[in-house]
């Protein structure tokens, strides 16, 4: 166990770089062992930030035969008894994260781009055969040349799909630019000793996968459930320094600190008997700035996906009341012409598996606040117009009033939320929209209280406590506040206070589905 500074490679994503310069490193080298002895070829789907590049740079000094790079990882043990080991095979590795993929014909250029590269290496081909043509030839001349079959990485294959998702006809280019180029891979199998290809969505119809038959999906196989990311003991042995310094900062015990990583970071399973993994760029980024900040968000959260939730009327009180499930086939495969969203919410990291059911279904949810509060803050404009800071109907403003018992302002703010939803012709159901804007709005201020929000069902519509205060809010649709009230009283729903010394409000709420405003609201 180390006791002092890591050296963090955040952002880093060469394995060569980070080897050279020192910088800590969690060995995965044993799953690397175990897919390259195994020699079929593979597909890994984990969301972004979660270390897929970094793995495939790994594979490419291993296929590379640079065995100094792997000194006292696990995989020069597991090698050290084969003869074959660490040779160098011909690599040809596609990376797809560093363009902008939003006009047409860029996909083609970075193919381009690298077939002229290995053409460097190689030999030229035919510049005016197609791309996936000239592929297959340098594939056949790496093998002449070296004797060896060649070895095929691709890094986010998928970014060119996800980021053209509001524009149908340039998908369905790129799509076809890729079952043009890479259903090559399948008629030069003979020249071909091993495919690896991530990305963040596994699309059905691609024919990068109905081309390559024996492909196998890794994604949710419990081999390979922690291939990427950091389990707690990966967390606890090669960053106790780190861990220490954070909980000193803010002034709390080593065992406070790693309850709240695990709350903030943690969380994240892709097999029902898998480890819970943590999201390695959050938590790096947590020991960097000794904080526990909202790290994965900043990178960015496609704007396609929280307004498809909108436009779809997705029931959003499902990310946390246990009523959503999905199968894993319908988890691994994603369909752009599907309006179901949930294998896209899961294979991009926003819900994870949560329990595994007797029926062979999953139930999911958040993995963790950081998730949680990032994707509710993101959700929550596309049914408030003007919610920022300073609109004074932003959260930050509400759970100050809450936090001071000020009830006034507590009714001015949801009278606001609720006069800024916007109601165009054929828009959602009045009853969806603010039932999605009362979920949203308690479950983000249960990021500074304690908040629990239920189904609307005969339960406590929303119970808040603070240091000083307890709320009870229940809401009605064209009744009364008075009939809410009533509802407090008749079932009991203060009981469990009697012997508390907080000051307990009682609010009732009711909502007029035609002027669509807050009718009526009395507090007891």
């Amino acid at each position: 166990m180390k006791k002092s500074a890591a050296k963090l490679p955040i952002g880093i994503q060469s394995f060569e770089h980070i080897i050279n310069e020192g910088y800590t490193i969690i060995d995965k080298t044993e799953f690397i062992y175990k897919l390259a002895h195994e020699g079929i070829p593979y597909f890994l789907s984990r969301p972004r930030r979660f270390g897929k590049s970094l793995l495939l740079s790994t594979m490419k000094a291993y296929w590379e035969g640079k065995k100094e790079l792997f000194d006292g990882l696990k995989i020069q043990e597991l090698e050290k008894e084969n003869a074959d080991a660490w040779q160098a095979y011909p690599v040809f590795y596609f990376d797809f994260n560093k363009a902008n993929f939003k006009e047409k014909g860029i996909l083609e250029s970075i193919l381009e781009v690298h077939l002229r590269e290995w053409e460097e290496i190689y030999g030229k081909t035919y510049e005016n055969d197609p791309l996936g043509v000239r592929f297959g030839q340098l594939m056949r001349k790496a093998y002449d040349i070296t004797g060896k079959r060649c070895v095929v990485l691709v890094d986010e294959y998928d970014k060119p799909l996800i980021e053209t998702l509001d524009n149908v006809e340039l998908v369905e280019h790129n799509k076809a630019v890729f079952k043009g180029f890479f259903s090559t891979l399948k008629g030069e199998d003979a020249y071909i000793r091993f495919v690896f290809i991530t990305g963040v969505t596994k699309f059905s119809k691609v024919s990068i996968f109905s081309d390559l038959n024996q492909l196998r999906d890794i994604s949710m196989s419990s081999d390979y459930a922690e291939i990427c990311g950091i389990t707690e003991e990966e967390m606890k042995d090669s960053f106790p320094f780190e861990i220490e310094t954070l909980a000193n900062e803010h002034n709390i015990s080593i065992e406070e600190c790693l309850e709240k990583l695990k709350e903030t970071y943690d969380g994240y399973r892709f097999h029902q008997k898998g480890k819970g993994v943590y999201n390695p760029f959050s938590l790096l980024s947590a020991f960097a700035d000794r904080d526990f900040d909202s790290y994965w968000f900043e990178t960015g959260t496609p704007t396609f996906l929280v307004e498809k939730i909108k436009n779809i009327d997705f029931d959003v009180r499902k990310f946390t009341d246990g009523t959503l499930y999905a199968t894993k086939q319908m988890l691994k495969d994603y369909r752009d012409d599907n309006p179901d969203i949930v294998p896209l919410l899961y294979q991009s990291g926003y819900i994870t598996l949560k329990e595994y059911n007797s029926d062979g279904s999953y139930t999911l949810t958040f993995p963790n606040e950081e998730v949680k509060y990032g994707f509710l803050e993101s959700l929550l404009p596309q049914y408030v117009q003007n919610v920022g800071a300073g609109s004074g109907k932003d959260i930050l403003t509400l759970n100050k009033y809450i936090e001071t018992g000020n009830l006034d302002g507590i009714r001015n703010v949801f009278t606001a939320l609720f006069a800024s939803i916007p109601y165009p012709e054929n828009s959602t159901p009045f009853e969806h929209d603010f039932q999605s804007v009362i979920y949203i709005t308690f479950e983000l201020l249960g990021k500074f209280a304690r908040c629990e929000s239920h189904t609307y069902q005969g339960r406590i519509d929303c119970l808040l406590e603070t240091k000083k205060y307890v709320y009870i809010f229940e809401f009605k649709r064209d009744g009364s506040a008075d009939e809410a009230l009533k509802q407090i009283e008749d079932m009991h729903y203060t009981d469990i206070y009697s012997a508390d010394k907080r000051e307990i409000f009682k609010i009732g709420i009711n909502f007029d589905s035609k002027t669509r405003q807050i009718s009526d609201w009395k507090t007891m």
